[in-house]
């Protein structure tokens, strides 16, 4: 029986070949999509689960609701690892991570061997007490994760970094120097196994040792300054919820409120009650982080929950092709059905015979879409910004494939299969199935739910590239084009980089040079204090600011505007030295009308010089925060305006300037408006993914209706037939046969488009400046999807209207 029903459905198969190359070409991509976005979930939830006792690591989150919004954070006071050990039982470890390029080794370095001349730029630097190794236990290749970070100015490096460095050699006890700095040489205490990708931890390879370490004289048992992520390693059977209100009571009311009480902040009773911590599993970060600022990129639960709702809908897409192709194609089987009923075929047989066509469909659409997800996985790998891979000799990769496509097969075929087992035979073959065919409430409302997916995906693409050229385009208060970014300059003295900076001055190509590190872009140095009125720190509540080094050439080298007072100048560098320069949102918080001259205070005090406007130095996704610029000396880039659009030139001039001063490091330059748009890969990526899915969504979506419009041209040949008899034209019956496609298209527009304006208003909320979504939006999707529909129905409307009237009656 098996074997009759494998052959009837081959002879199907093979009968009608665009059906079959329709139902199979849907159905593959929509397969091929879903095991693309399949991959790419599983990876994103794979993050953190190697660590040896991983449902036991946890990292301590902080919330704030001071400024009425909820607000997370990461930072903790140096002292916070010992206490956190010392005082609790239920924690068997405890460590801190640091990973700020504010402080000298973090971030970002220039690195060599110490028997070597020449420095490599390296990232993903960072700091760590032993006790992290400790806690997450990561494997070795040379030397013990137990004593590898013990001894000061000790460092641990990646396997990948100890094969560029010391290739085929055990580094361990070997010395490095970071930034040219023979005063701090750090011995190499181990080399661990690459951080895999799917770790939050994985831009780290290099980690410097906290032993012995001080940012700054007394840093270390100071609470005053907050620069440390802690991790823990709870005992078993402890609650971290329960352990998280305790770790809150003990850090806040015995050491964080009361230094905030001594140091006269006003505001420690109030965040006394505004603030909570708790702790967050490891397994937890890379999702549920996307709203805490740290030194990694974070994935999205939210993200991860649309992209499956994607993916579902794709495939969704693909079987209804199937259903609609099936059911469309009713009259051509019932006398099929008929004739086999009247010579004694139950309908179970016919169920089974019906299923098992769709099983070998959905089987061989599988097997074709692993094919092409394989074959667009570096495609989807670029989109994605992963390293993804089929695993084809997983033990479970197989197996899983089989199982979906038989409930994939079953699905979208169970309801041809009861609606074409369910012919009466005495009215098959009286002929009378054929006209109750042509249309179906069931089959429309299919249609209209394909193309409403499909146009929710196009206003989303298009909303979320709009979003993308005003980033991009907008008035962001400085000057980025032609702003050329040469780094490393830190392993030159301070003498060295000026000179350079005069050298760099002198050239006819270059409109204006300064010395900073701190730079609207990210990546880029970042120093948040609180400041006060003079006098008023006992009094008020301080304003959260960043407090950025700059030189007297930085708000013309960038294009910021000065709206009132002066800039620094080293003609008053005595009184400058003690002068700053704040922007509109810092003398908004501090309710200064005119702050010009006015003195503030974060521990120094500084006199107000100069008014700058508010420019975004952080991601458009937040508002312009307080800043407070002051001079000085942060030397790690030099940043150049370049004169004119002859980019080359000035990168060849530049360049021979830099190795005068350093022929044993080559030049390292960016551009900041390629580093700004840097910012929002995230959003270019979503953009992407978004602009493929539609893509695809709407051609599974026009093979569906091309097919459809075929089968229904067919099922009304004798009605053209007729009306071509009568004096029907071409264009008439054309219009007819597409209108009632276009019709459920405009049907899909009117329920997609509040579906979609919601979600993107939803998505724009995380920006703090955007783009509205406006009237021209919908229409140009309304548009693409009508026109789409109709080029896609036009073909068979035109061809049906032209056939010989003669043809279709003949047999009338």
């Amino acid at each position: 029986m098996i074997k009759n029903y494998l052959k009837i459905a081959i002879r199907q198969l093979r009968k009608h070949k665009l059906y079959a190359a329709i139902k199979i070409g849907g159905f593959s991509f929509g397969i091929a999509a879903c095991l693309l976005i399949a991959l790419y979930i599983k990876f994103e939830l794979s993050y953190d689960r190697s660590y040896p006792d991983g449902d036991r690591i946890y990292r301590v989150v902080q919330y704030y609701t001071g400024n009425g919004k909820l607000q997370q954070g990461l930072s903790f006071p140096a002292p916070t690892g010992k206490v956190i050990k010392a005082d609790f039982p239920e924690v068997e470890k405890s460590g801190r991570l640091m990973t700020s390029p504010l402080f000298w080794g973090a971030g970002s370095n220039e690195l060599r061997r110490g028997d070597q001349v020449q420095n490599t730029f390296e990232e993903g630097f960072g700091y760590v007490d032993q006790d992290v190794l400790d806690i997450l236990q990561l494997p070795m290749v040379y030397g013990s994760n137990k004593n590898a970070l013990a001894a000061p100015r000790s460092m641990l490096i990646s396997k990948r970094k100890a094969d560029k460095y010391f290739p085929g050699q055990n580094p361990v006890g070997k010395v490095m120097y970071l930034n040219d700095d023979k005063t701090q040489p750090y011995t190499v205490g181990g080399v661990m196994q690459n951080i895999p990708q799917n770790s939050h931890l994985r831009s780290l390879d290099f980690l410097l040792t906290l032993t012995g370490k001080e940012l700054w004289q007394g840093e270390q048992t100071q609470w005053g300054a907050w620069n440390y992520t802690s991790y823990i390693k709870l005992r078993q059977g402890t609650d971290p919820k329960q352990f998280g209100k305790k770790l809150t009571t003990d850090l806040l009311h015995n050491y964080i409120i009361p230094d905030m009480k001594r140091g006269g902040n006003v505001g420690a009773e109030k965040m006394e009650k505004q603030m909570w911590l708790e702790l967050q599993p490891v397994a937890d970060i890379n999702l549920k982080s996307y709203n805490i600022g740290d030194f990694t990129t974070y994935g999205d639960i939210r993200f991860i929950w649309l992209f499956g709702a994607v993916a579902i809908f794709i495939l969704t897409i693909a079987c209804i092709n199937f259903i609609n192709l099936s059911t469309a194609r009713s009259a051509n089987r019932a006398k099929e059905v008929g004739l086999r009923k009247v010579v004694g075929s139950q309908r179970s047989s016919l169920i089974s015979q019906f299923l098992t066509e769709s099983l070998i469909y959905s089987i061989i659409s599988f097997i074709a879409g692993v094919i092409i997800a394989w074959l667009l996985l570096p495609y989807f790998n670029t989109l994605s910004a992963r390293e993804l891979t089929v695993p084809w000799f997983s033990w479970w990769f197989l197996p899983s494939l089989l199982l979906s496509a038989v409930i994939v097969g079953v699905v979208a075929g169970l309801y041809p299969a009861f609606y074409l087992s369910s012919f009466n035979p005495v009215q098959v073959l009286k002929g009378s199935i054929s006209s109750g065919s042509k249309s179906s409430g069931l089959r429309n409302g299919l249609v209209v739910f394909q193309f409403a997916v499909s146009v929710i995906l196009i206003i989303s693409t298009i909303v979320i590239s709009n979003q993308m050229q005003f980033i991009l385009n907008c008035k962001v208060g400085f000057d980025k084009d032609q702003v050329l970014l040469v780094q490393g300059t830190n392993t030159l003295s301070d003498n060295n980089v000026k000179a350079l900076k005069n050298e760099l001055s002198k050239l006819s190509i270059v409109k204006s040079v300064s010395i900073s590190d701190y730079l609207p872009i990210t990546g880029t140095k970042r120093n948040g204090n609180t400041f006060f009125l003079e006098g008023r720190n006992k009094v008020d509540r301080g304003v959260g600011a960043q407090f950025w080094q700059i030189d007297d050439t930085y708000l013309k080298t960038l294009g910021i505007k000065l709206l009132a007072g002066r800039n620094f100048s080293y003609a008053t560098i005595s009184t400058d030295e003690k002068a700053v320069i704040i922007n509109q949102s810092m003398a908004k918080k501090l309710n200064m009308k005119n702050p010009v001259g006015k003195r503030i205070t974060n521990g120094d005090t500084f006199t107000i010089i100069g008014l700058v406007e508010d420019f975004n130095y952080d991601s458009m996704r937040d508002e312009v925060g307080p800043l407070a610029l002051h001079f000085g000396l942060s030397t790690s880039v030099v940043s150049v305006k370049i004169a004119g659009s002859n980019a080359k030139n000035a990168i060849e001039e530049i360049t021979k300037t830099w190795k005068s001063f350093s022929p044993d490091q080559p030049i390292r330059f960016s551009f900041m408006d390629e580093q700004f748009a840097n910012m929002y890969a995230d959003v270019q990526r979503t953009s992407h993914i978004f602009t493929t899915f539609s893509v695809l969504a709407i051609v599974i979506a026009c093979l569906g209706l091309f097919a459809l419009s075929t089968f229904m041209a067919e099922q009304r040949r004798r009605e053209i037939g007729i009306r071509k008899v009568l004096g029907a034209s071409i264009q008439s019956i054309t219009t007819m046969l597409s209108f009632s496609f276009v019709k459920l298209v405009i049907i899909a527009i009117i329920i997609a488009s509040p579906i979609a304006w919601w979600g993107m208003n939803r998505w724009l909320q995380d920006f703090a400046y955007r783009a509205p979504i406006d009237w021209w939006i919908f229409m140009l999707a309304a548009c693409l999807a009508i026109l789409v529909a109709i080029l896609t129905v036009a073909f068979q409307s035109v061809k049906a209207a032209m056939m010989n009237p003669v043809k279709s009656l003949k047999s009338e």
